[in-house]
């Protein structure tokens, strides 16, 4: 049997949104439709032979560890079937980076799995999200594509590299330091950069229960920032901090003393930065790095380096 199936999971999100007028393009519930009623309102993806699954329905700001650690499940289980190409997920945008980052870290999957979304509901008068469905099936079926990207307004992004940089444009998405690994242009995919690589951590990983993975919170740097929420996180029993620096990972004087507060008392700590794009330079003396990863990424791998260690 040729690998020729595209195997389509629905997750919820603005993609599958409805609102009550085709002009309200902001005041929209999200997650009303299901996987099925997308592709039906995408007429050419007809040919393609596909297979839908509604796997949650979720405004993806309520993402959360569990439905991470069943999409992981769901994501390797169709992947090992040789008659799949790729897979293609619906996501709100709020958390698709992190969604996409966390299931790039865990399977970097040898065959493309895309994630796709919208910025206009359904319902809206000129809708986003089948044009973005219909791309994101022909770069789940491109030969040769690998690991997890964001195909959106026609660019496709590197799931190590995207960040949601508009809250409202329908380009909502950039590759930092603009690393695109491709564009689509009328279905064809035009190859402009690689794509993903590298070794997944695996399944086993992060096997525990989500209750009971380690509590990972970030704090930002700002005018005035001081250490109390540091040490209200440590009251709650947090495992790790990410903090969001200004700059190049600059920490207030009162913000750092209590980070490295959290540090002695075995809290483990890394800077990253508030800006949309740029590493974080490690020097001596410095608190540990995140290098290049903006704060919500660096959060998940630092949950991903806790937990293997029991």
């Amino acid at each position: 049997m040729p690998a020729d199936l595209i195997v389509i999971l629905g997750t919820g999100g603005t993609i599958a949104g409805t609102a009550k007028t085709t002009s309200d393009g902001v005041g929209y519930t999200a997650a009303q439709l299901r996987v099925e009623d997308l592709l039906a309102a995408v007429p050419p993806l007809a040919s393609r032979r596909l297979e839908a699954h509604q796997l949650v329905q979720l405004d993806s700001k309520d993402m959360d560890h569990a439905t991470w650690q069943r999409l992981a499940a769901t994501v390797q289980e169709h992947l090992a079937r040789p008659e799949v190409a790729g897979i293609v997920i619906t996501h709100g945008t709020d958390t698709l980076e992190e969604t996409a980052y966390f299931l790039h870290r865990v399977l970097a999957p040898a065959k493309p799995v895309v994630f796709t979304a919208a910025m206009r509901p359904a319902t809206a008068l000129v809708p986003d999200g089948p044009q973005n469905l219909f791309d994101a099936v022909q770069v789940a079926a491109t030969p040769g594509a690998t690991g997890v990207v964001v195909a959106f307004a026609g660019r496709v992004h590197d799931a190590t590299q995207v960040r949601k940089t508009h809250s409202y444009r329908v380009d909502a998405f950039e590759s930092a330091d603009g690393a695109l690994v491709a564009r689509v242009e009328e279905g064809a995919v035009r190859w402009v950069g690689r794509w993903p690589v590298g070794e997944g951590v695996g399944l086993a990983r992060i096997a525990r229960a989500p209750e009971h993975w380690p509590r990972v919170d970030v704090v930002l740097n700002h005018a005035g920032a001081d250490g109390r929420i540091v040490r209200a996180l440590l009251a709650a029993g947090v495992d790790g901090i990410v903090a969001a620096g200004t700059g190049n990972g600059t920490l207030s004087r009162a913000l750092e003393s209590a980070l490295r507060e959290a540090q002695a008392q075995g809290v483990r700590v890394v800077r990253s930065t508030r800006c949309d794009a740029g590493p974080v330079m490690a020097l001596p003396g410095l608190l540990p790095s995140a290098g290049a990863l903006g704060p919500v990424k660096a959060r998940i791998e630092l949950i991903l380096a806790l937990l293997a260690n029991g």
